[in-house]
Order: structure tokens, then sequence, then C-alpha cells
């Protein structure tokens, strides 16, 4: 996938800040949701957001609420992926299953500036910054979480497949 920073946000943006509570009660239109994710962070992001786009962050994204509206909203926003030092163990989780790569890696997050210009191939685990022509490594999803990306999250998989990967 290919896509330019939309936004470079800070450490602890917490689900609420994804996508305020307020919509989450009003509305289950995920496209809805979308129109409204980081709001509360820059209420202009929503629709500077393009399909592909890339949202880079710091630390501890996705900490909070254990709901899946959060990743919801920031994937049918066209956010193609999210890149951060590290995420909430719950947020990382329901974003795979919804089919939303999620990577850490520290070094991009540091190196990595709005507007620059990302590659990611999630199955080598590369990350090439084609702003500055920089190539960055990180840990792939292990096969079983490939597939299950593949088919844009865990409810497609069954689906298509009629089981989970893991049976």
């Amino acid at each position: 996938m290919k896509g330019r920073v939309v936004a470079k946000l800070g450490d602890n943006i917490d689900t609420d800040m994804i996508i305020p509570f307020r919509y989450k009660a009003k509305t289950t239109d995920y496209y809805e949701l979308a129109k409204h994710v980081f709001e509360d962070l820059d209420p202009e992001l929503a629709k500077r957001i393009k399909p592909g786009d890339v949202v880079v962050a710091g630390k501890n994204f996705g900490m909070g609420s254990s709901r899946e509206q959060a990743p919801i909203a920031i994937k049918y926003s066209g956010v193609s992926a999210v890149i951060a030092k590290s995420f909430a163990r719950i947020f990382f989780r329901n974003a795979i299953n919804i089919g939303l790569p999620v990577i850490e890696a520290p070094e991009v997050v540091d190196e990595t500036e709005e507007g620059d210009e990302l590659e990611v191939d999630l199955e080598k685990g590369v990350i090439r910054n084609l702003t500055k022509g920089k190539e960055y490594s990180f840990k792939p999803y292990p096969p079983m979480i490939m597939e299950v990306m593949k088919e844009g999250g865990i409810y497609e998989y069954f689906k298509k497949h009629g089981k989970f990967p893991w049976e």
C-alpha cells in the first residue's frame, strides 16, 4: 500500500480522541462515524483524509475503550494504515479483527513528517519513506494474521472460508 502521512499524532491517543463517544452512541453507520474521526484533536482532519492515507502516532495509540468503533472509524475514513511507536493491546486486536493494518515502527514515527509519502509492504515487513528516500524494517504479521488482513478482517475471512483461521 502507498499513501501520504495525513496526520502525525502524539502519545496516548485514546479511543474517545479517535471517535468521540457522542458519535458512538448515535449511529452504527461506519461512514457516518468516519466523518468525525479525530474530530476533538483536529476538527478538519477527517475532511483532509484521502483514500490510502496513513496516520502516524506515538506510544500507546488506541488506549481506553474496548469498542471497535475507533478502528472502524479510522478504516472507513480511508486511512490505509496506522503506524505508531506502540498500540494499546485491545485496539491492536480490534484493528486486526476489522482489517486495519497497525504497525509498530518507532523509528518511522520519529523520522516521518506530515505530507511524506510512505509505501508499506506488510508481508515483507518494510516501510519506505518515498519522500525522504529511507527504508525501515518492522516485524511482519504471522501468517495467520496476514491471511485475515488479506481478506479485510476476521468477519470477511469467516464469510469466505466458513471457519476462523485458527480452526
